[in-house]
């Protein structure tokens, strides 16, 4: 450890360049992988809420409801179809109401409509499952949250595309600056490199020394943009409580894992933090492998 901070400190520009490339991709990447969990998440959640509301009119009887229920659970296109009788439209209006005893003296079971509350299992069903239902006897008025799923795919699907070739981008200029600079470095120990070669040193006893110097530098990177990267979610955490006040928890499907996005927690911070060290041995190790081959 001692021969590689020395070697850092022979080359305090090239180790200032490395630092810096490496701190503000692994801080620019970390940053980009909580964007994009935090919107998958939150898309999940939309995707898993009931999308799709079916009013009926007062006078169609359970018995039509109820067939309008089988032929969408027939379509296989739903993960859930409810049924919200008169009377609990009425005890759901009696919470909203509470505080207004004149409106619910106005209002009897017997004046609210019936409905079907549809969970789709595809964002792309909801157009056709409305369609459908629209045409069915007895229905009155079909709402469902179109726009923002819809605004919410749209906005995941850039997300995605810019990230991924944000990420290239970074991935290729971190690797061309890091590969630079310890090529700069390798070849002020040419000769040294040739006569080990004569030797009989292996390439790997010449790359070591090179390949623990920029490794110790990726982590050390890591280790700031993580610290970073942990205060933000912190510092973030009062002002999404209040922004996200109705919703107690975000949730995504990670490598068949369900990992809890929101409220931010220890699991969450250790894989962002995991994440940001595995790309940075994979930048540092691509770049010295490169590096030392051209002398090897």
């Amino acid at each position: 450890m001692n021969s590689v901070w020395s070697s850092m400190r022979r080359t305090p520009y090239q180790t200032f360049a490395s630092f810096s490339v490496l701190f503000f991709t692994l801080l620019l990447s970390g940053l980009l992988f909580i964007s994009l969990t935090f919107l998958q998440s939150l898309l999940q959640y939309v995707e898993t809420r009931p999308r799709i509301i079916v009013y009926f009119q007062i006078t169609t009887s359970e018995e039509d409801i109820f067939a309008v229920r089988d032929k969408l659970v027939e379509t296989e296109k739903t993960n859930d179809v409810t049924y919200v009788s008169k009377e609990d439209a009425y005890k759901i209006y009696k919470d909203f109401t509470q505080n207004d005893p004149l409106l619910l003296e106005m209002t009897s079971p017997d004046i609210l409509p019936a409905s079907l509350e549809i969970d789709a299992k595809q964002p792309e069903y909801l157009e056709e499952i409305v369609n459908f239902v629209r045409k069915q006897p007895g229905v009155d008025e079909v709402q469902f949250q179109k726009d923002i799923v819809d605004n919410l795919l749209h906005l995941t699907a850039r997300v995605r595309v810019t990230t991924a070739v944000f990420f290239t981008y970074l991935l290729f200029m971190s690797i061309i600056v890091l590969t630079t600079t310890t090529s700069f470095k390798v070849a002020l120990k040419k000769d040294e490199i040739s006569l080990l070669s004569l030797l009989g040193a292996t390439k790997r006893f010449i790359r070591k020394p090179f390949m623990n110097e920029i490794v110790t530098l990726g982590l050390v990177s890591s280790v700031f943009a993580n610290l970073i990267l942990v205060l933000l979610l912190l510092s973030m955490n009062p002002f999404l409580s209040g922004y996200f006040a109705g919703i107690h928890s975000l949730n995504m499907a990670f490598f068949n894992f369900n990992l809890q996005i929101w409220p931010f927690n220890l699991t969450y911070a250790l894989l962002t933090i995991g994440v940001t060290t595995v790309f940075s041995l994979l930048i540092t190790f691509i770049s010295s492998f490169w590096a030392t081959n051209r002398y090897l």
